[in-house]
C-alpha cells in the first residue's frame, strides 16, 4: 500500500484528509497557552475568531521529526510505501524534520518531496498525488510529477490589512500605520525557493485585485489544471474574487477554498488568494 502524507500547511482539514485516504500531520499553533485544535475546526472559523480577539499573534511550530517517524516506522513494520509532501522549506523546517525522520527510519520505501508551496497551492499538489495513487500510479511516477509540479505552481495572496504583519514584527509599526491610513493592500507571492516575497503594494482592494490578475497574466496558467481561489474567514469575498476571475478568463474548473492558520496568522481575515499551475 502507498501512503500519502502531508501537513496542515496544505489547509486540508484533518478529518477531510482521513476521508480521502490521506495522513495529515499537524503543525502546532498556540494562542498564548492554548493549543489550537484543527480537528474540530473544518472551515477554520474557530481559528479566525481566536485570531481577531487575540492580543498577540499565535505561535506556530514546525512538525517534529518524531511525528513523521511514528508514521514511517509504522509503514516499515507493515511493508507499506510512503510519499510525504511537505510545506515549503522556505517557510518552515517541516521538510527538514521529514528528512531527519526518513534517515532515522532507514527504510528505502519512503519518498519526501518539498512542495515549495503552501495552503491552496500545496493542497492542489496533494490532491493530485492522491488522484494518481488511486489510479494505480507508482510512488516513483507520483514523485516525478510532484517534482515538476512544485516549480510550476503559482500562489498569489492579497492582504486586507498590515495589522498582523505588524504584530509579527514583519513590518515596522510606523510603516503599518501609514499603510493602513493609505489603505495599502500588499500582494505577496512565493519565489522559486518557496519563500514569501512582495509583488507590489497598491491602494485599495479593487486595485489589489487588478494587480493580482496582472501578475497572473505575466506567469500564465495551464488550463488543464484546476484553479483554487482562497479566502481567510470571509467566504463571500473569496467567492466574489472567483467570479471576477471567471468573468475575466472564462475559467472552467475553479473553486473556493478556505485558507487556514499557517498563512492566516500573518495575513489576518479578509485576505484572498489564487493557487494555480503555470504554463
Amino acid at each position: 500500500m502507498l501512503r500519502i502524507v502531508t501537513d496542515t500547511g496544505s489547509d486540508i482539514p484533518y478529518l477531510k484528509g482521513a476521508e480521502m485516504g490521506l495522513e495529515v500531520i499537524e503543525l502546532d499553533i498556540r494562542f498564548d497557552d492554548m493549543a489550537y485544535d484543527y480537528r474540530n475546526d473544518p472551515d477554520f472559523s474557530v481559528f479566525y475568531s481566536n485570531l481577531t480577539k487575540a492580543k498577540n499573534l499565535p505561535t506556530t511550530s514546525q512538525v517534529t521529526p518524531g511525528q513523521y517517524l511514528d508514521i514511517f516506522e509504522d509503514a516499515k513494520a507493515k511493508g507499506d510505501e510512503v510519499l510525504a509532501l511537505t510545506l515549503s522549506s522556505g517557510l518552515s523546517g517541516t521538510y527538514s524534520s521529514a528528512i531527519s525522520a526518513q534517515e532515522m527510519c532507514e527504510y528505502d520505501k519512503i519518498t519526501v518531496v518539498d512542495s515549495k508551496n503552501c495552503s491552496i497551492s500545496q493542497k492542489l499538489m496533494v490532491e493530485y498525488a492522491l488522484k494518481m495513487r488511486d489510479e494505480g500510479k507508482s510512488r516513483a511516477e507520483i514523485e516525478e510529477v510532484m517534482l515538476d509540479l512544485k516549480d510550476r505552481m503559482g500562489f498569489i495572496v492579497i492582504l486586507d490589512t498590515l495589522t498582523y504583519l505588524k504584530k509579527g514584527g514583519r513590518v515596522p509599526p510606523a510603516m503599518a500605520f501609514i499603510g493602513e491610513a493609505l489603505s495599502m493592500k500588499p500582494l505577496l507571492s512565493l519565489n522559486e525557493e518557496g519563500k514569501a516575497e512582495p509583488i507590489k503594494k497598491v491602494r485599495g482592494f479593487e486595485a489589489a485585485k487588478r494587480g493580482a490578475f496582472d501578475h497572473f497574466d505575466l506567469t500564465g496558467y495551464d488550463e488543464k489544471w484546476p484553479i483554487y481561489f482562497g479566502y481567510t474567514q470571509n467566504i463571500e469575498r473569496g467567492e466574489s474574487f472567483m467570479q471576477e476571475g471567471i468573468a475575466r478568463y472564462s475559467f472552467k474548473n475553479c473553486s473556493v477554498q478556505a485558507v487556514g492558520g499557517v498563512i492566516g496568522t500573518h495575513s489576518g481575515p479578509n485576505a484572498v488568494a489564487i493557487g494555480y499551475v503555470k504554463k
